[in-house]
């Protein structure tokens, strides 16, 4: 450095040393300007475009996340109490019309089977006469009856088993 120093001469060490100054000064005002805006766009990015601070607005955000947890909780027990409720409902179902005895037409008895989930129930079934009509209920428990089933209470109970309607 000091061989190209002894070749220019004093003013041309001057121009040298000042050109290298402004140039200097033109990267501060540069620099400076360019932190004055990110400075702008920090501070616009923390009170947020109404004003409000971000940490205002993250608080707020955070609460409602805790207000749909509880409320989602809720949900999922009332969904599981449901579903509760409706594995003790009636579900499965099947219905048949028929003559019980040889001469009357019309196919005015039937037998009703209603199940649950569990295959638990009932077959109601009344039975169309010439004197009268007679109905019975019979439990079912399981998919089975204590009870002896007529043909056409074992075909509707199996209907109501395999899901028919």
């Amino acid at each position: 450095m000091g061989k190209i120093l002894k070749a220019l001469t004093e003013s041309e060490a001057l121009l040298t040393l000042t050109i290298c100054f402004a140039v200097t000064f033109v990267l501060a005002v540069v620099l400076l300007v360019l932190v004055i805006r990110l400075y702008s766009k920090y501070k616009t990015f923390m009170t947020g475009a109404d004003g409000k601070s971000i940490e205002e607005q993250l608080a707020k955000r955070l609460a409602d996340i805790d207000k749909l947890k509880v409320s989602s909780e809720d949900a999922k027990k009332h969904l599981k109490l449901l579903d509760e409720n409706v594995a003790k409902t009636y579900q499965k179902c099947a219905f048949r019309k028929y003559d019980a005895f040889e001469g009357l037409g019309g196919h005015l008895s039937f037998s009703l089977c209603m199940l649950d989930s569990e295959d638990d129930g009932f077959v109601l079934s009344s039975v169309h006469t010439r004197e009268g009509c007679y109905s019975y209920i019979k439990e079912i428990i399981k998919g089975e009856s204590f009870v002896l089933l007529s043909d056409e209470e074992k075909n509707t109970l199996a209907e109501a088993k395999a899901g028919k309607q």
